[in-house]
């Protein structure tokens, strides 16, 4: 997708772009927050480890690449609009406007005609989407990054966060990632009886 006779990027553009994604590095998960975790996680330490994740995946019916870059910039728009959870009282039609809106914006800021800044707003519109066996995926690694932080979050901070659990139940679609959730359950299930 990214052609060797490309232009560069303007060196200003790319030096605005990287101060617009450290708000990804400053914002704190907003479930976490919420439930008083001291020193939550970053919208940008998930969308880290979710790209570790699909690195993982050995699935040769998935382009992998695709699914590192998916997970690389699929909460992007979250440096301008935030982290909106489902509890916020926004429609998920109005989130995914004010996502677009977003990543339109940032799409400008870089120079739309450029092949790299395409490459992203295709692969978020792609994981929105949620129709490509790719997205599927950075789907069931978002959800499942999720829980596996919660249950971290149970362990430092002898908490329970049960709602995380609850909400993710059943929803994972490919079997290693289900497979993966439920060696998590027996961790956690091991965890709670040790701690009673």
């Amino acid at each position: 997708m990214f052609s060797k006779n490309s232009t560069p990027l303007s060196p200003t553009n790319v030096l605005s772009f990287l101060h617009l994604v450290e708000n990804l590095k400053r914002t704190k998960r907003t479930g976490w927050v919420e439930h008083g975790i001291k020193g939550p996680e970053s919208i940008s330490d998930h969308m880290y480890r979710m790209s570790i994740m699909a690195m993982l995946v050995d699935d040769p019916a998935l382009d992998r690449t695709r699914c590192i870059k998916m997970a690389l910039v699929h909460d992007l728009a979250e440096a301008i609009v935030g982290d909106i959870t489902p509890h916020a009282k926004v429609t998920k039609e109005e989130k995914y406007q004010m996502e677009k809106n977003a990543m339109t914006k940032i799409c400008q800021s870089l120079g739309n005609d450029h092949s790299f800044v395409q490459e992203i707003n295709l692969l978020w519109q792609e994981y929105e989407e949620a129709t490509t066996p790719e997205a599927l995926l950075v789907k069931d690694l978002d959800k499942f990054e999720m829980i596996v932080q919660a249950l971290e979050y149970e362990k430092s901070d002898k908490t329970k966060l049960e709602s995380f659990f609850q909400s993710t139940q059943g929803r994972f679609q490919h079997p290693q990632i289900r497979a993966w959730a439920e060696a998590l359950y027996e961790e956690r299930k091991a965890h709670h009886h040790s701690c009673s």
